[in-house]
């Protein structure tokens, strides 16, 4: 198992902004520190990744409170991170390089949101050829309207987003079975 990372994806304190709109599960978070706590007490890599938007008025940009990391998952002395100002965790940020020096052959994801850089970063993932495991409840996205006006609900994005990564890119599993099952 020492070939299996965890990658964090962005959980950040501006997702915490009412400007994202209507966000599904409320308990992505909590999933994403079980995740972290089990990875941590068998000494398995964990991954952070950090948005740093170039977006002038971007709660995630590198000079404003809401780039920082939520307290839940805060990175610990020693665990790597990447930054990153484009939806993959892979471009610009050396993720991929670090991977293979390191030996690692797949990855847990967990993150936010959903649809932007959790999509993207598992399809790179497994387009680059890592194994790759999506935690379906350690991940969340908000609700949208389209551009002919249509609303779609966080929870009609986040599940069509799983449905589409699933098979193809990764396989998504709900923490408590990727934790027996990985561990």
């Amino acid at each position: 198992m020492k070939q299996t990372a965890l990658l964090s994806i962005d959980v950040q304190k501006a997702f915490d902004e009412p400007m994202w709109g209507v966000r599904n599960n409320l308990d992505a978070e909590d999933n994403i520190a079980q995740l972290l706590e089990c990875w941590r007490n068998q000494a398995l890599p964990v991954i952070h990744i950090q948005h740093c938007s170039s977006e002038e008025n971007s709660p995630l940009q590198k000079s404003k409170p809401g780039n920082a990391f939520k307290d839940i998952a805060m990175p610990l002395s020693g665990e790597k991170i990447f930054q990153k100002s484009v939806n993959s965790a892979f471009i610009g940020t050396g993720l991929e390089e670090y991977l293979h020096k390191n030996n690692i052959e797949s990855l847990v994801i967990a993150g936010l949101t959903t649809d932007h850089c959790v999509s993207t970063s598992t399809r790179m993932a497994g387009n680059l050829g890592f194994k790759v495991f999506l935690a379906s409840d350690a991940t969340a996205t908000f609700d949208r309207t389209g551009e002919d006006g249509t609303y779609y609900s966080a929870d009609q994005i986040h599940n069509i987003h799983l449905a589409s990564l699933h098979g193809e890119f990764c396989q998504v599993m709900k923490t408590k079975n990727l934790i027996k099952t990985i561990l």
